[in-house]
């Protein structure tokens, strides 16, 4: 059975950081592209930040110099974290595993930025 669990969410303050944890488990995890969305109330989910299984990594352009994305394979966990966050980024941020024929996702976890 595949998991992916995520955690670390919660309430900070704009400017404030938070570092969201994604665990797989059922999957052979390094043969997986990583990648994180998030989705606000009312809007369609998009994608935040990828990592190839070789570990490059790519950012949508509004979290560029803010968010890092990072991978262990030996703990099976992509991490991103998120520094200087704005009221703007306040959504639910869920992590997707790919690989060629194959997708999974985790429930989400509520990230939510005060002003």
């Amino acid at each position: 059975q595949v998991q992916l669990v995520e955690s670390g969410g919660g309430l900070v303050q704009a400017g404030g950081s938070l570092r969201l944890s994604c665990v797989a488990s059922g999957i052979t995890f390094r043969f997986f592209a990583i990648g994180w969305y998030r989705q606000a109330p009312g809007q369609q989910r998009d994608l935040v930040a990828i990592i190839s299984p070789g570990g490059y990594a790519n950012y949508t352009d509004s979290v560029k110099g803010r968010f890092t994305i990072s991978r262990d394979n030996a703990e099976n966990t992509v991490y991103l974290q998120m520094n200087s966050l704005k009221v703007e980024d306040t959504a639910v941020y869920s992590c997707n595993a790919r690989s060629m024929a194959r997708s999974f996702w985790g429930q989400g976890t509520q990230v939510t930025v005060s002003s």
